[in-house]
């Protein structure tokens, strides 16, 4: 029984990037890993994915751009404010500028950076590198 899906999603993504495949099918689905995925999309950590239904929850179909050295679940979802962004980066990512936290905000999820513009915290979900 899986009790945390976006865990096992970026296991099962960066497991088939180090094995280096090309196309991995993430399924069970929600909508908070399509949101992460789509984050990984615009900053190039996957070339695409599509979602297909299947009637059991459906399951992401993602063509890999072998980019992702890390990623994973921040757990326990720690709160941050956006003017203390800089702290967890120091502590999640391997430096400055390299890679993303991914953050659930009240503006939806979004990428560190683009909670630094708007000024706005969240709760950390996942980073990748």
């Amino acid at each position: 029984m899986r009790h945390d899906l976006l865990n096992d999603a970026l296991l099962m993504l960066g497991n088939a990037d180090r094995q280096g495949q090309g196309k991995v099918a993430l399924a069970p689905t929600s909508r908070l890993i399509g949101e992460v995925l789509r984050i990984f999309k615009e900053h190039q950590y996957i070339s695409e994915f599509t979602y297909v239904a299947n009637g059991r929850g459906g399951r992401f179909d993602i063509a890999l751009s072998r980019r992702i050295n890390a990623c994973g679940v921040i757990k326990p979802r720690l709160s941050v404010r956006g003017r203390m962004l800089e702290r967890y980066e120091a502590r999640f990512l391997p430096a400055q500028d390299f890679g993303l936290l991914i953050l659930s905000t009240n503006q939806g999820v979004m990428a560190h950076s683009r909670a630094r513009e708007l000024k706005i915290g969240g709760k950390l979900l996942a980073y990748v590198y």
